[in-house]
């Protein structure tokens, strides 16, 4: 890609009010200004481009070399169309600014559109190209408008004298149904010294000056293939992963309504099995109370039988034997002994379970039991009348017995 510093000479005189392009000259030259702006700037990011009015009250710099096409686009709004066209020393304004521009390492090229007729001699336009071949600046005249054979002909004059390498062209554009960018797309002035080419610059062109590109991202696939391939695989991937970021939120969202509505059952679920935990825990530790009510009770029963036998005929058998065997005697005198001693202890353990807050206490250290469950003081009850009575019968017993001796 070349390096290059652009001036673009416009033409804005009275005969730009003429409609024979459309909308009219001026119009028309505005358009195919934006595009050749367009494709330099694009072209190369380093490509500068400035712009100049060759009409009204004398040559005017509306933008000097620079690389934003948004300056370079906004200055053409505007414009006042007026007096006549300065051709020679429109070309000498455009050789200063580039002269003075900042990159030195940039090719120079005016590009010139004369859309009105040329007033000087052929020999002073020589003697500019000749100056201009010497600074080492190319030239491009678009021709247009007027269609004069005197005005031709010094115009490729003039490019003759500028020409080196064939770096420099004239254009002749004529009036009709064409419009004049259209023409010049086509043309070495957008193609340059056969670097690019067409298709490229009017596709740069398009893209830069906001208008609508035939290839997709705006990239001639058939110019540039690998740009055009990496563009779509881009736009596929930034899709995809658009389209998976879209995906994953619906999830979520689905997610959280499910999520909220599953409180409530979940909630009736546990309260449904707490209710059934508690009646079940309830009727085990009613099934274990009663068990073991029934335990103690059966224990309680079995000391107060114990307590109570007192002499058997069984007895009575032995007393009489023991009279004539001396040794059986003793032998019924230390098991004599020993009962007495046991109906001391069975007498002791029935005071103790007619203690009402010693038999409390003993309950209210069993595991499960409950000493203010009517069903034990129920119990409790009975064991104490049933002891008082057994300690009235002892007591009823002690006078027979005295009695006896």
């Amino acid at each position: 890609m070349v390096l290059e510093a652009t001036m673009i000479c416009i033409d804005n005189s009275e005969w730009m009010r003429n409609g024979d392009y459309s909308p009219s000259r001026f119009q028309a030259q505005a358009d195919a200004v934006n595009l050749i702006c367009g494709a330099k700037t694009q072209s190369n990011p380093e490509n500068t481009v400035g712009v100049l009015t060759m009409a009204g009250k004398g040559v005017r710099v509306l933008v000097t070399p620079t690389s934003d096409l948004g300056k370079i686009l906004a200055c053409m709004h505007g414009l006042e169309i007026g007096g006549e066209m300065n051709l020679a020393a429109g070309i000498q304004v455009a050789q200063l600014a580039l002269k003075h521009r900042q990159n030195k390492k940039q090719q120079q090229r005016i590009i010139v559109f004369a859309g009105s007729p040329v007033e000087y001699d052929k020999k002073v336009l020589e003697m500019i190209g000749r100056k201009l071949k010497k600074n080492s600046v190319s030239l491009d005249v678009v021709n247009f408008g007027e269609d004069d054979e005197a005005k031709a002909e010094k115009l490729e004059s003039l490019v003759s004298a500028v020409n080196n390498n064939d770096s420099s062209h004239v254009v002749h554009v004529p009036a009709g149904p064409n419009n004049l960018s259209d023409v010049l797309i086509s043309t070495p002035i957008f193609t340059g010294d056969g670097e690019g080419g067409s298709g490229f610059a009017a596709a740069a062109a398009a893209a830069s000056a906001g208008g609508v590109s035939g290839f997709e991202f705006g990239v001639d696939p058939n110019l540039d293939p690998e740009l055009a391939l990496a563009l779509r695989v881009s736009m596929e991937e930034e899709r995809a992963r658009q389209e998976a970021a879209a995906k994953r939120a619906a999830e979520e969202a689905a997610n959280q309504d499910k999520g909220d509505k599953q409180p409530d059952s979940q909630d009736a679920t546990m309260s449904e099995n707490v209710a059934a935990g508690t009646s079940e825990s309830e009727s085990k530790g009613a099934d274990l109370m009663e068990d073991d009510n029934a335990l103690l009770q059966a224990a309680l029963a079995m000391s107060m039988d114990d307590s109570s036998s007192n002499i058997t005929p069984r007895d009575t058998d032995m007393s009489e034997a023991a009279s004539e065997d001396p040794e059986l005697a003793l032998a019924l005198q230390l098991s004599v002994q020993d009962s007495m001693n046991d109906q001391s202890d069975s007498t002791d353990m029935s005071k103790l379970l007619a203690d009402q807050s010693f038999v409390s206490s003993i309950l209210a250290s069993l595991p499960g039991v409950d000493p203010n469950d009517p069903s034990v003081k129920d119990l409790l009850a009975s064991m104490q009348s049933q002891s008082e009575s057994q300690e009235k019968d002892e007591d009823d017993k002690e006078p027979k017995d005295e009695e006896k001796k």
